[in-house]
């Protein structure tokens, strides 16, 4: 299942992709927000990197206006690696590479059909482990410092 949240600024988006992820036959859970009135984007990337975070879903998707501020309240959850992206290659490589289970993207400077192809690049790759893992390691090492 993929947790999805976005604030106003990213909630026609969200809409697009939630169609998207249906057309693929894919679980998603909606955690807000529920229309375009003004509201507060780190309420929806703590939301997200929480499911995600707990297992009750496997990976995220958040959006705001530039998907920036969204993905710095995501990352501050224990264990979230939200990766914001812009491009396919980027959210492929976030995924392979990097193990991001958050994918973050702004509203406000991707285009729908853009979006849509960054959000399969991200879901259809795999962690690909091996030397990469090691770094992975060290991410969860220094967020066990704090």
């Amino acid at each position: 299942m993929i947790a999805i949240g976005s604030d106003h600024g990213g909630y026609a988006l969200k809409g697009e992709i939630i169609e998207h992820l249906k057309s693929r036959g894919l679980e998603y859970k909606d955690l807000g927000t529920d229309s375009e009135k003004s509201t507060d984007y780190p309420l929806y990337g703590e939301a997200v990197a929480r499911a995600v975070v707990s297992g009750e879903c496997g990976l995220g998707i958040i959006i705001c206006g530039t998907g920036i501020g969204i993905s710095i309240a995501a990352n501050k959850v224990k264990g979230a690696r939200a990766a914001l992206c812009g491009d396919c290659y980027s959210a492929q490589m976030a995924r392979e590479h990097n193990d991001a289970n958050i994918l973050a993207l702004g509203a406000r400077v991707l285009g729908t059909g853009l979006a849509l192809k960054i959000v399969d690049a991200f879901l259809d790759a795999r962690f690909q482990g091996g030397h990469h893992t090691h770094r992975v390691e060290m991410f969860k090492a220094i967020e066990a410092k704090d």
